[in-house]
């Protein structure tokens, strides 16, 4: 009984401290796909903000692409709403990507999108690479 008792001490012990120290602290990391500005744009900025008011140390990664491009445009009808999100986001750390495959099927230039906007051969692959690397994958 005694032999028994202490085996199974010992496979709890092992069981508690056989989890890797990276695991147990791991931040968050989160991808927000934006395809629809209209739609999606001030939900997923809004929850963006609320991530990180719960969770500061989150990283979080914004893609847009198709149609979701347009609220990182600085002609963006709602940039007056937008853009201080934005802006205050990215303070915070949050990257905003735009995707290069969809400016060049609509003729758009890097210039017409806001300083805050960071640019990707494609958003589709980097919402892919971006999952493969962990990051959790939210669609507003």
């Amino acid at each position: 009984m005694k032999t028994l008792l202490r085996g199974l001490l010992a496979a709890l012990l092992f069981t508690a401290f056989a989890v890797p120290a990276t695991q147990a602290f791991a931040r968050d990391k989160v991808v927000y796909h934006i395809n629809d500005a209209e739609k999606q744009a001030l939900a997923a900025l809004r929850n963006v903000r609320n991530q990180l008011d719960t969770v500061p140390d989150t990283d979080v990664v914004v893609v847009a692409h198709a149609k979701g491009v347009d609220f990182l445009m600085e002609s963006y009808k709602d940039a007056a709403t937008v853009g201080p999100l934005i802006s205050a986001l990215h303070a915070r750390g949050v990257k905003f990507e735009v995707c290069e495959i969809t400016m060049k099927q609509r003729n758009l230039k890097k210039d017409q999108f806001v300083l805050d906007a960071d640019f990707t051969p494609s958003g589709v692959v980097e919402l892919t690479r971006l999952q493969q690397k962990g990051y959790a994958y939210i669609k507003p």
